[in-house]
């Protein structure tokens, strides 16, 4: 019988959500649909390690082709982290890296974990030893197109002040870096605008029926550091955070939202801005259906 693609964490997660998976989508090589889905995006989202060991999450940006996957084990990025990054640390040979593929244009998305197996001057190579897809649940369609980006200095944020506060109550998505003893993951969650509620440095998020693997939760239940990442899609901007995640699994604050199943909440501890940081920006969203089917803090305090 094969061994279970899930760490205990996940295992964990599962049981307390009630759910199961086989994990039969989860393989220890890309199959060709995958390694030909990287070569189509213009970004790809990655989940790193700072020096003291938390995720840290990133966008990486390119024309459409920087990543090939020269074998089913191997992806090149030919990109960097952009100037002042404060992943770009975490982005070493050696380290353990989460990437995400997603493809807003058509909701396809892909994730590939390994580790960073050389870096030079032009970007990355990862030697991946876990692919899989996720559904398009919850994935607002954007069509994208280039722009002039800017290298501001990184501003760290010492709380979460009116503008951060104001790009986060307003997302419809968002990005969250996790990691366990078996790696890294990056994943995507996605909601009504308003979804993501915010009191003082904490945030709290429903967190919605999805595909059972539970890896991001399965995580946080061993590690419950964690980083989200924020788009501004009409300016480029960029805001990632790094917290300490608590997951609420039952209880009366789940009846806040139409369709949660559970809870997560991060206590903020470090937030960095760069504006205009992208060479992209995006069209208005067209909410996925499942989207559609939720509901959000906002419309809930409008109740």
């Amino acid at each position: 019988m094969d061994a279970s693609p899930f760490h205990d964490g996940e295992l964990e997660a599962q049981a307390l959500a009630g759910e199961s998976s086989r994990g039969t989508g989860i393989r220890d090589f890309m199959p060709d649909q995958h390694r030909d889905f990287f070569a189509l995006l213009p970004y790809l989202f990655a989940a790193g390690r700072d020096a003291q060991g938390k995720p840290i999450a990133t966008i990486l940006t390119g024309p459409e082709g920087f990543v090939t996957s020269p074998t089913p084990n191997e992806l090149a990025i030919a990109a960097l982290p952009a100037s002042g990054d404060p992943a770009d640390a975490a982005l070493s040979v050696g380290a353990s890296v989460g990437l995400l593929g997603l493809d807003l244009r058509t909701r396809r998305r892909n994730r590939a974990n390994g580790v960073i197996s050389g870096r030079d001057g032009h970007g990355l190579t990862i030697a991946v030893d876990q692919s899989f897809g996720n559904c398009a649940k919850y994935i607002q369609l954007r069509q994208h197109e280039p722009a002039s980006a800017s290298a501001p200095a990184v501003e760290e944020l010492g709380g979460l002040d009116p503008a951060a506060s104001a790009l986060m109550t307003e997302a419809d998505t968002l990005f969250i870096a996790s990691g366990s003893e078996s790696g890294l993951d990056m994943s995507h969650r996605g909601g009504r605008p308003g979804f993501v509620r915010i009191a003082g440095n904490r945030l709290s998020m429903p967190d919605f029926a999805g595909n059972s693997y539970f890896n991001t939760f399965g995580n946080l239940l061993r590690e419950p550091a964690t980083s989200l990442l924020f788009i501004d899609f009409a300016k480029g901007d960029l805001l990632q955070l790094q917290g300490v995640a608590e997951v609420v699994w039952t209880g009366p604050e789940l009846a806040g939202i139409d369709g949660a199943k559970r809870l997560l909440k991060v206590e903020v501890t470090r937030a960095w801005r760069r504006k205009a940081t992208l060479p992209l920006r995006w069209s208005e969203p067209e909410p996925a259906p499942t989207t559609l089917t939720t509901g959000s803090w906002r419309q809930d305090r409008a109740a």
